[in-house]
């Protein structure tokens, strides 16, 4: 890497929900070799030794606010805001419980709202900032059985819409990146005909690895994005365009 990459995002500060999982773990990585120093919130250590760690539970406005203020004492900013934590429960919507609708939206909705509610105030405090939210295609499509997770994906985009019109004036961007299938210990658990029914959706004919996640982040934090803000960047190898 040259010492230019290494600069971009040099001196500045991220915070990662959802740090210890395989696409967390990747944007880490991304940020730290980008320059950046990368914390993890999450209730789990990272896997990345590049990542320092606050347990948070983002489920929680107090644990997200103790984080987000241990942060600011041990660093004085916070430049970028990377919402990455998320988890799904899959089954046909008369068989979802009432528990898993609620822990999905928890998690995956909720816990952008409180990362915003308490990154956002000081970000203005900045000079700007970014903000990536991680969708899912499923988001804007949706897939059978996934009705939480597509719901709670979906609520992501009108969030970063709606959050983008309240920030811009403080130069703090804020986009949502969709990605397909992407190849992680979780989706590589599940059955073959699952996967291979994903990879036949994709033009490119193979699923993503987290660090094409990342790169979609990486972007998003530099330079070459100053003017894109409250966008859907997909990233799914022409996934969401389906079969031939």
């Amino acid at each position: 890497m040259s010492l230019g990459e290494k600069s971009e995002l040099g001196g500045q500060v991220a915070v990662i929900t959802g740090g210890s999982g395989g696409i967390g773990t990747a944007i880490i990585d991304a940020l730290h070799n980008a320059g950046a120093i990368a914390i993890s919130l999450d209730v789990c250590p990272p896997q990345s030794r590049e990542a320092l760690w606050i347990k948070c539970d983002v489920r929680d406005d107090a644990s997200v606010a103790a984080a987000v203020g241990e942060v600011m004492r041990k660093h004085q900013r916070i430049d970028l805001t990377i919402h990455a934590a998320g988890i799904s429960r899959e089954a046909v919507i008369w068989k979802l419980s009432v528990e898993d609708w609620d822990l999905i939206h928890c998690v995956n909705l909720r816990g952008a709202f409180l990362l915003l509610r308490h990154t956002i105030p000081v970000m203005r405090q900045g000079t700007g900032g970014r903000v990536v939210l991680i969708g899912s295609i499923n988001g804007s499509r949706g897939k059978f059985g996934t009705s939480a997770y597509s719901a709670s994906k979906a609520g992501l985009l009108g969030l970063a819409k709606s959050v983008a019109r309240e920030v811009g004036r403080f130069g703090i961007l804020i986009n949502v990146v969709e990605p397909g299938w992407v190849r992680t210990p979780l989706t590589e658990a599940l059955p073959k005909e699952i996967q291979d029914a994903a990879v036949a959706e994709s033009p490119l004919g193979k699923l993503l690895e987290p660090s094409d996640v990342a790169a979609a982040v990486l972007f998003l934090c530099g330079s070459g994005s100053s003017h894109v803000t409250g966008q859907i960047l997909r990233v799914d190898g022409g996934q969401y365009l389906g079969a031939y």
